[in-house]
């Protein structure tokens, strides 16, 4: 059975270009993306729907990820093939953990914190309801796949080298923060942050997936079916 094969097999290209990228993508994008895009509609003099800004928006952050990690992604492309079995068998695995766990986990959040609304989830349910095609295309296919590449493919296999324990540390704690911060800050609301909570077992069990496996798309493919199970409850 292969076990621990996601060595991170990254170019220091890839590791430096990656880096900025995901600081931008973590820290900037969320608070200026609107700003930019109204900047770019002056500029064209265009106007675009909501729902089309936000698949160009992640349309952009797809072909970004490709162009930097172009060789992570052959060579993670090359473990697939290599161990398809175990990947279909981890992914599968990781796929049903991370629906009963996540359910769990929500229950036991919504008690601990009074049913507070998680506020993203309230963003996807109202785009799935302006747009529901569009919204989809990125929740199932865009959105994973960048979100994989960064957090699993660049944080915890970089990380795993030094600590496995640290990978996973780091690599769900950026992945809860990325879906709690900005509505922390503009709500100015600290206790917001608490809902980093509901995002821990997704992430773990998204690196398990990539570790266990060996090369991301298994993650990729249990976090898209995660979504698309999510999205399909909202419809």
């Amino acid at each position: 059975m292969a076990k621990h094969k996601s060595t991170a097999y990254m170019t220091p290209g890839e590791q430096i270009a990656g880096v900025v990228f995901f600081v931008i993508y973590l820290l900037v994008l969320p608070l200026t993306a609107r700003t930019l895009f109204h900047w770019a509609e002056a500029l064209l003099d265009v106007s675009p729907s909501r729902s089309t800004e936000n698949a160009l928006y992640y349309y952009i952050l797809f072909a970004v990820t490709l162009v930097i990690f172009h060789k992570f992604l052959s060579a993670t492309s090359r473990r697939l093939a290599d161990n398809f079995g175990e990947a279909v068998k981890t992914a599968a695995i990781g796929l049903v953990a991370l629906y009963g766990l996540n359910e769990l986990m929500y229950r036991v959040t919504g008690a601990l914190l009074a049913n507070r609304t998680n506020l993203n989830d309230t963003a996807i349910s109202a785009r799935i309801d302006g747009a529901p095609h569009m919204t989809g295309l990125i929740v199932i296919f865009l959105a994973p796949f960048v979100e994989e590449v960064l957090f699993r493919g660049l944080v915890f296999g970089n990380l795993k080298g030094r600590s496995r324990l640290l990978a996973y540390a780091v690599s769900c704690f950026l992945f809860s923060l990325l879906h709690v911060w900005q509505f922390a800050l503009v709500g100015r609301d600290i206790t917001y942050f608490l809902l980093c909570l509901q995002y821990l077992v997704p992430g773990l069990v998204l690196c398990w997936v990539y570790d266990h496996s060996g090369t991301l798309w298994a993650s990729i493919a249990v976090h898209a079916g995660a979504n698309a199970l999510a999205v399909w409850t909202m419809l």
